[in-house]
C-alpha cells in the first residue's frame, strides 16, 4: 500500500491584530476549526513572535494523492475566504 503525505503551507497577514494575543486568537480559531472538520494536523510554524504575520503548516495522510491535493486545495479556498486575514502565499506538496 502506498502512503501519501500532503503538506500545505499558508502565509497569512493579520492586519487587525494589535497584539500577539489577538493574532493567536484568530489563528487558533482557524486551526481548531479545520483540524476538527477536515481530519488534518495543523501547526503554526513560523513568525511566532510577529504580531501581524503567521505561517501555518497543514498535514494530511492518505493513500490517494489526488484526493489529498484536492482536500488541501479546499483548505486554501477556506483560508482565502477568511476575512480575518489576507492569504499572502501558499504551497501544496505531495510526498
Amino acid at each position: 500500500m502506498a502512503t501519501k503525505v500532503g503538506l500545505l503551507h499558508l502565509e497569512l497577514m493579520i492586519a487587525d491584530a494589535m497584539s500577539l494575543k489577538d493574532k493567536r486568537r484568530v489563528v487558533k480559531g482557524f486551526k481548531d476549526r479545520i483540524a476538527h472538520q477536515r481530519n488534518v494536523s495543523v501547526a503554526e510554524v513560523d513568525h511566532l513572535d510577529s504580531i501581524r504575520s503567521a505561517t501555518l503548516a497543514v498535514a494530511m495522510v492518505g493513500s490517494d494523492g489526488r484526493y489529498i491535493e484536492g482536500a488541501l486545495a479546499k483548505l486554501v479556498d477556506a483560508a482565502r475566504a477568511n476575512r480575518a486575514w489576507v492569504l499572502i502565499n501558499y504551497e501544496i506538496e505531495i510526498l
